[in-house]
């Protein structure tokens, strides 16, 4: 059981509908128009930047560059056009959603309770709505064994880096709590990664808890650093709805 464990590939796959996409589409309108609302420009700045960054990873380095993502509709492969506009609807959506969630988070965002109660619920509630909408007709896939490797070095190096800059500081100067970071970092990855699976789109075999449990400690998480460097410098010149910050010693937390 243990050697099948760990033996198995990580092979991330999706199986869905049209619908699933259509209402994901909604949510995402819903959900800037709310940051627009409460004037959270700089967490639809840098959503918007998540959602940018995923679709040059996945369409650019995953299916372009590595040959690793495929994208079946109907059960037939898609060219690099309907491969494209496929990835642009997945990646803008969990990059939003992912960057937003840990945006409002580090930033200790005064409505964050909300905001991540709004994003985790769609999570699980809309691969179960889009049941409505017939069998699962599009299914992606990604091979990961050419670069996990690659993640894990650069989440090492992320790391020391910004521990080796906290130890150069005294204790209270520490301008980021190191563990709080990892544990936003993963359970950004392990919300959605968690909801897919126990909605059956992502299939359920002898490698789904071990894709569920690498590619949540290490998928996201080792951008972590630098998403928190992004936002210290950022919070440094611009309050959340972009009026110029005050200087101070400190980056104050995001309110009402």
């Amino acid at each position: 059981m243990l050697e099948a464990f760990l033996a198995a590939d990580i092979v991330p796959t999706r199986n869905l509908n049209l619908l699933y996409i259509i209402l994901d589409c909604v949510f995402l309108a819903i959900f800037i128009g709310l940051l627009i609302w409460k004037r959270r420009f700089s967490t639809l700045i840098f959503a918007l930047f998540g959602g940018i960054l995923y679709t040059v990873v996945d369409f650019g380095g995953f299916y372009l560059l590595s040959h690793t993502r495929t994208v079946f509709i109907n059960g037939e492969l898609q060219e690099a056009w309907g491969t494209f506009w496929v990835l642009l609807w997945m990646s803008m959506s969990y990059g939003f959603t992912n960057f937003a969630f840990i945006w409002v988070l580090v930033a200790k965002d005064g409505y964050a309770k909300y905001w991540i109660f709004l994003i985790v619920m769609w999570w699980m509630i809309c691969p179960s709505i889009s049941e409505l909408g017939g069998e699962a007709t599009i299914t992606t896939s990604r091979t990961t064994g050419a670069y996990h490797g690659w993640m894990g070095v650069a989440l090492v190096v992320s790391y020391l880096v910004l521990i080796i800059l906290l130890m150069r500081k005294s204790p209270k100067a520490a301008f980021v709590n190191v563990l709080r970071l990892c544990v936003i970092g993963i359970a950004v990855q392990f919300g959605w990664e968690f909801s897919l699976l126990v909605n059956g789109i992502r299939p359920m075999n002898e490698a789904s808890i071990r894709t569920l449990i690498v590619n949540s400690c290490l998928e996201t998480n080792l951008g972590m650093p630098l998403i928190y460097a992004i936002y210290y410098f950022w919070s440094k010149r611009f309050n959340e709805d972009l009026s110029p910050a005050k200087k101070s010693e400190e980056v104050p937390p995001c309110r009402r």
